[in-house]
């Protein structure tokens, strides 16, 4: 005796492939569909619509498979609300919560569909009671923010997800380069792409996001980035400390990791000059005090506390020292890197997978991102995390940097 659920699509669910997916998964999953109606749309700005009962040998089976079904963007036809379930403890939720996707997503709460706030990935789902009268709010929470109880989201009745669909038309770069990496494409357009974008973000009163590696002052792109923080083109940075001590070790010593930048020469001493730099910087009691007192002179961090650039530097139990301003708890500093990502409206990932993997992990699918790194596997990688708008150039970021600030700068 098997068990089923009727399902719906809707949307350009034939050439963006979310109809295949759907189809694939379940037969993946060890179950059948029926399509019961299927409306194709016969023009580019036309819908098409597919309602489909799919069934499973067992509950748990038929469970796996709508889920999988949900996160493409398939909708139970079941006009219920979302079912919710209150924590039974602090950080502790109810066995068959909703885990989110960094899709947009709707719940629906009292017979309305509410839009989900601040999305992103691997969370739980929270309705919140509205305050004197107002309408309820749902919001992602991560589970270690979860209190007894709040009201959380279980199994998917209820829940729809509008994954990202491919774009007609050739648009800008955003669009029709998602998804693809190569060493081969046109670098000087694809950067007048990303300046025009930003320009965009800045007029708009936006926010731009730079997530920095040390290989930044490492290969030489540390002027060309302190030049557009100065520019007003960086709203917010998130780094690790390396890339910090880094930068503030150049301003210094004339060296990135014992390493003179210009010259490539190793001075004596010069492996010394990171833990150096760790020392000044505390003994001025920290990255601010240091600007204020003229120790440090230039560079990217400098250019930050000189334009009120808020910035988050987490720390890793890799890290030397670390600096002052340095977050070590490791998650108060996902909290504040959580904080940056929800408000940026464009982030620049530039040569450092492991930061960027945690600030990508905080973004919604609609942010646009730019990924930058020498190493075509880091890019792939950080693309594939599911961002629909989103640009990957595999090039040495000490010639990304200064040719993008070459095109922003050129009208200064």
């Amino acid at each position: 005796m098997t068990v089923s659920r009727t399902v719906e699509l809707e949307g350009h669910i034939i050439d963006s492939g979310s109809m295949a997916r759907c189809f694939g998964a379940v037969m993946d999953l060890g179950g059948e569909f029926d399509v019961e109606a299927f409306e194709v749309g016969r023009h580019k700005h036309e819908e098409s619509y597919c309602r489909m009962t799919v069934s499973a040998d067992t509950d748990g089976e038929l469970r796996a498979i709508v889920h999988e079904l949900n996160q493409n963007g398939a909708t139970v036809a079941d006009p219920r609300d979302a079912t919710l379930e209150e924590a039974p403890a602090d950080q502790v939720v109810p066995v068959d919560f909703y885990s989110t996707t960094n899709h947009p997503t709707e719940v629906r709460v009292d017979g309305e569909w509410l839009p989900v706030e601040n999305v992103e990935m691997d969370c739980a789902l929270v309705v919140e009671k509205g305050n004197d009268g107002s309408a309820p709010r749902v919001v992602t929470r991560v589970l270690n923010a979860i209190e007894a109880g709040d009201r959380v989201v279980t199994g998917e009745t209820g829940i729809r997800v509008d994954p990202p669909e491919r774009p007609r038309g050739k648009g800008s770069a955003f669009g029709f380069m998602q998804g693809g990496v190569s060493s081969e494409r046109p670098s000087k357009s694809l950067i007048e792409e990303i300046a025009a974008e930003m320009r965009d973000v800045r007029d708009e009163d936006g926010s731009v996001l730079v997530v920095c590696g040390p290989a930044i002052v490492h290969s030489g792109g540390r002027e060309a980035l302190a030049d557009l923080v100065r520019a007003g083109y960086i709203d917010a940075l998130s780094a690790g400390n390396g890339f910090a001590v880094h930068d503030l070790e150049r301003d210094l010593y004339g060296t990135s990791l014992g390493v003179d930048t210009e010259t490539l020469e190793h001075p004596r001493k010069g492996h010394k000059h990171h833990i150096y730099t760790i020392s000044e910087i505390g003994r001025a009691g920290g990255i601010e005090a240091a600007v204020e007192d003229e120790i440090v002179t230039s560079g990217v961090m400098y250019e930050c506390i000189r334009n009120d650039v808020p910035y988050v530097l987490a720390g890793s139990i890799r890290d030397d020292g670390p600096l002052p301003d340095t977050i070590t708890d490791a998650v108060e500093a996902q909290a504040a890197i959580r904080e940056q990502a929800h408000e940026a409206d464009l982030v620049l990932m530039l040569s450092t997978l492991l930061h960027s993997v945690a600030v990508g992990n905080c973004l919604p699918s609609t942010t646009k991102t730019v990924c930058v790194d020498i190493n075509p596997a880091t890019v792939t990688q950080l693309l594939d995390r599911g961002s629909a708008q989103a640009i990957g150039m595999v090039t040495d970021i000490g010639t990304f940097l200064p040719m993008l600030a070459d095109e922003l700068l050129e009208e200064v």
